[in-house]
């Protein structure tokens, strides 16, 4: 029992597309949106130490950079899809838990097994790098979504994912990196000029007068 098999999932990952079933302009891959979710989750968590609060920088890599490693066993199922009913949630996440206690069993040596444990449980959670992950998650999948969008991608799921991605961000308001974010960074990536600007702007105002 060594680590070869968790070494060699990480090409799974980087084979394992994101959004399945919807044509997109520029692939993403499990792999590259968990990095991109380190480095984003990485800036935030400088914003949330600005903002005097205590970032346990251990625990916010592990979290990031693993928080979709088990995506390997039942691969990336649709938003819509896993969220469809509190059951089918609930179901989904039992499964991915009894595999990965699985895997960790037969594929982690012993004296590693508690770490894996903690490594590729679920991550959001309600601490403070649970929350800054969920943040950073939902960061990358907006702009995953925008750069669709932006390209004129006629697929209505990109709306779908922009608009929830950004109704989810804005539920972080307590964090200060998020008030950053929607203060700084969005007005910055909607000055980009393309075909839906206007439009999207409109869906964007919308969104944040409602909050």
């Amino acid at each position: 029992m060594g680590l070869h098999q968790f070494i060699q999932g990480l090409n799974n990952l980087e084979n394992l597309d994101r959004a399945p079933g919807h044509f997109q302009y520029q692939q993403h891959s499990v792999a590259a949106h968990s990095f991109k979710v380190a480095e984003i989750a990485q800036i935030l968590g400088d914003l949330e130490e600005l903002d005097q609060q205590t970032v346990n920088w251990q625990l916010l890599y592990e979290k990031a950079l693993n928080h979709d490693y088990t995506e390997r066993f039942i691969g990336d199922i649709k938003t819509p899809v896993k969220y469809a009913t509190k059951q089918l949630r609930a179901m989904l996440a039992e499964v991915d838990e009894n595999m990965t206690e699985n895997f960790i069993q037969k594929e982690i040596p012993q004296a590693l097994q508690e770490r894996f444990r903690r490594r590729l449980g679920e991550g959001k959670d309600e601490t403070l790098e649970g929350q800054i992950l969920a943040l950073a998650d939902k960061i990358d999948l907006l702009y995953e979504s925008f750069g669709e969008i932006s390209k004129g991608n006629p697929d209505p799921v990109f709306w779908e994912i922009f608009q929830e991605s950004l109704t989810t961000i804005l539920q972080f308001k307590d964090l200060a990196a998020s008030r950053y974010f929607t203060e700084e960074v969005l007005p910055e990536l909607l000055q980009t000029p393309f075909a839906e600007q206007e439009r999207l702007l409109e869906v964007t105002q919308k969104i944040l007068a409602s909050k």
